[in-house]
């Protein structure tokens, strides 16, 4: 059965940061592409960043040059850290794994909260 685990949510001021991991078991994760998603309240849930099997990292408009995306094949995790947080970074915030192949199949994590406020 396929696991995973978000942590390292919080609250934290504007400006700060955090460190966002996802823990996963259950699946060959060095086959995976991972992603980090996150849903505000009254918005659609959106991708922040992903990174591909062979460690591609890619970020939407809204976060890049703020957050860093990682992965340990070896440790089967993947890592948020976010950086010069915003209030509008406060959302639950979702781990991401799709499988390798032509039938894709996604799994989620059950979130962690984020919020940036003073």
């Amino acid at each position: 059965q396929v696991h995973l685990v978000e942590s390292g949510g919080g609250l934290v001021q504007p400006g700060g940061s955090l460190r966002l991991s996802c823990a996963t078991s259950g699946l060959y994760f060095r086959n995976y592409a991972m992603g980090w998603y996150r849903q505000a309240p009254g918005n659609k849930r959106e991708l922040v960043a992903s990174i591909s099997a062979d460690g591609r990292a890619d970020y939407s408009d809204s976060v890049k040059g703020r957050f860093t995306i990682s992965r340990d094949n070896a440790k089967s995790m993947v890592w948020l850290q976010m950086g010069s947080l915003k209030p509008e970074d406060t959302a639950v915030y979702y781990c991401n794994a799709n499988s390798p192949g032509a039938i894709k199949v996604v799994y989620w994590g059950r979130g962690t909260q984020v919020t940036v406020s003073s």
